[in-house]
């Protein structure tokens, strides 16, 4: 676990039931994140809080100053990990997420979050194009429903897709793996 840290993206409460963006399986997801957050934790190794707040007119959810926009209690930070602000759902875009991995000497990274199709898979990409390794805890994720030309893709079809493809091609972009693989170094 050298050179290791943990990015939780966007664990925030509108994705939760009673949220404006709920998601399938976010309290799953969330408890299972909470599990590796524990373990990082406990072995000293960094965490990164990513948030994502809402600039664009019209948004719906991640509203500055709401409720929503918090991060959950299920994995609530700690005063000394690093909480980064974005607007995009590339975790790296117009953020110092980089140049805080690069000074922190990271040259791996365990991704867990929401949405697993949009900002999980970005930041991702965006990751290994910036050479790191990258493994994703699949089951510390969650999406929701998808709409292509008039036809409603379950969350579920969704969350395994996006997860085959990201680490298709012998894990290109991450390895794939549960909390529980994860937990007992598998």
């Amino acid at each position: 676990m050298e050179n290791t840290a943990l990015l939780i993206i966007d664990v925030q409460n509108d994705y939760f039931p009673g949220g404006k963006m709920t998601l399938e399986g976010a309290e799953k997801a969330a408890k299972n994140t909470q599990d590796i957050l524990k373990y990082f934790r406990e072995n000293n190794l960094p965490v990164v809080h990513i948030m994502h707040i809402a600039t664009d007119d019209g948004a719906a959810f991640f509203i500055p100053d709401t409720h929503g926009v918090e991060i959950s209690s299920w994995v609530a930070p700690k005063s000394d990990e690093k909480v980064l602000v974005k607007h995009f759902p590339n975790s790296f875009r117009e953020t110092d997420l980089l140049q805080f991995l690069q000074a922190k000497k990271i040259k791996n990274l365990v991704i867990t979050g929401m949405m697993t199709d949009v900002c999980v898979e970005s930041t991702t990409r965006a990751a290994f194009d910036f050479g790191f390794t990258n493994t994703i805890i699949g089951d510390a994720t969650a999406t929701r429903d998808r709409e292509l030309n008039g036809q409603v893709i379950k969350a579920a079809e969704v969350q395994r897709s996006f997860l085959a493809g990201i680490s298709a091609l012998g894990n290109l972009y991450a390895r794939i793996v549960s909390t529980d693989d994860f937990l007992h170094g598998k």
